[in-house]
């Protein structure tokens, strides 16, 4: 009872058969077929990504002090 037979799965394709019929089953596959083919496509175009050149990074200097001509007096203020 726990296993089942040839008989058993027979009787599931000739049921699956006549549900779904040849051309959707191999319609179906076909499209599985196209979806793994478009992974692993992508797969490859990841793994081959352009290598340019790094560009220097940029940084900002926090310690630097504001010089006399930056400093804002409308800083909070609204204008009426």
């Amino acid at each position: 009872m726990g296993s089942l037979s040839i008989w058993h799965w027979i009787v599931v394709i000739a049921v699956v058969l006549l549900l779904f019929g040849r051309g959707k089953i191999s319609d179906l596959m076909g499209d599985v077929a196209n979806g793994i083919k478009a992974f692993k496509k992508g797969m490859q175009d990841d793994e081959k990504a352009p290598e340019k050149p790094a560009e220097p990074v940029k940084t900002i200097d926090h310690n630097a002090t504001p010089g006399p001509t930056a400093a804002r007096t409308d800083v909070g203020s609204k204008a009426v």
